[in-house]
């Protein structure tokens, strides 16, 4: 079984920086893909940005430019380095890991808020 644990959330001011981690652990078969994604109150969970193995990225149009995903395979974790924060940022933010020929996993969300 694999575990995730993430780390990074909190409160910023508008135009703040934060980094956000997720280190995974346990039972982990091939990972295929790392990612984030976020809940936004009243919202459905989007995806803000995956990384492949291969280091191949994708991005939410929404935060092109500002947020970058990267990751470490040796240490099976992966980041996401969230620049120029807005208000419109505010969400619970999960991370997911993608196996061979495994559910996905989810963590177990961190809040980041982004007020002044």
């Amino acid at each position: 079984q694999v575990q995730l644990v993430e780390s990074g959330g909190g409160l910023v001011q508008p135009g703040g920086s934060l980094r956000l981690s997720c280190a995974a652990s346990g039972s982990i078969s091939t990972i295929l893909a790392m990612g984030w994604y976020r809940r936004a109150p009243g919202n459905q969970r989007e995806l803000v940005a995956r990384i492949t193995n291969s280091g191949s990225t994708a991005y939410a149009d929404s935060v092109k430019g500002r947020f970058t995903i990267s990751r470490d395979n040796a240490k099976n974790t992966v980041y996401l380095q969230m620049n120029s924060l807005q208000p419109e940022d505010t969400a619970v933010y999960y991370c997911k890991v993608e196996q061979w020929r495994e559910v996905p996993v989810w963590g177990q969300g961190t809040l980041v808020t982004v007020s002044s």
